[in-house]
Order: structure tokens, then sequence, then C-alpha cells
């Protein structure tokens, strides 16, 4: 019996990590077109040399593998928006995983640096 519920379980948290991953609004891994208010945060979830080479204007910069976000949510507002994005999506899929995990419900994953800046139309900056 416990066999079995730790199979279940396994499989259900492979699936939220797989769907996690891909979470990507469309097709192209990046949404296509979002609306930025002064409300909206921004987050970059790449590492401090990423965010250095360029970044949107505007962004903070929470570093998913370096446990800044994790260290960071709960002092974030859980009903603000967030969009979040990272070098392929792949990263800011985790992340938002992990803030919905959190009780985050308004985020966004807009994939790579370039397609958060085409979806946003905010200019990437150094």
């Amino acid at each position: 019996m416990r066999r079995s519920i730790t199979i279940s379980f396994s499989a259900v948290v492979l699936l939220l990590s797989l769907a996690a991953c891909s979470s990507a609004p469309n097709s192209t891994g990046g949404a296509s077109s979002v609306e930025v208010s002064d409300a909206t945060i921004l987050l970059d979830v790449r590492t401090a040399a990423e965010h250095a080479a360029g970044h949107l204007d505007g962004a903070k910069l929470l570093d998913l593998n370096g446990g800044d976000l994790a260290a960071a949510i709960p002092s974030l507002d859980p009903d603000a928006e967030y969009l979040v994005y990272c070098r392929s999506g792949s990263r800011s899929g985790q992340a938002i995983a992990l803030m919905e995990q959190a009780g985050f419900t308004n985020l966004t994953n807009l994939g790579s640096l370039e397609q958060a800046a085409q979806a946003t139309g905010l200019p990437i900056v150094d």
C-alpha cells in the first residue's frame, strides 16, 4: 500500500515538474503580448551575470538557482501580477511552479529575455 502511494505521489510530482517547464503561454515559449502596468512586477530569475549582460528595464533579479527567489517568496505580495522570464523559459517555469505552491496566482511565464522584450515592448538594458 505504501509503495502504491509513493509511486502515485512521484507520478504527480513528475507531471507537475513537466508542466512547469512547459508552462509558457504559447508555442513559441513566450507570451504573445502582455500589458505591463505600474503595479506589474517583472522577475528575472537568471544569474547575476546573465542579468548584468542585459535585462528588461525595471526587472527585479531573483536568481532561481542561487536560492534568491525561494528566500524572497515570504516577502513578496501573493496578490500582485508577476511576469517571469529567464534564458529559455525553463527556469521561469520552475519559478512559477514554486510561486504557485506558495499561493501566488497571477503569474505569466514570458519565456526567454528576447521573448519577454517582444511580449512586453520593454527595452533590454545593461
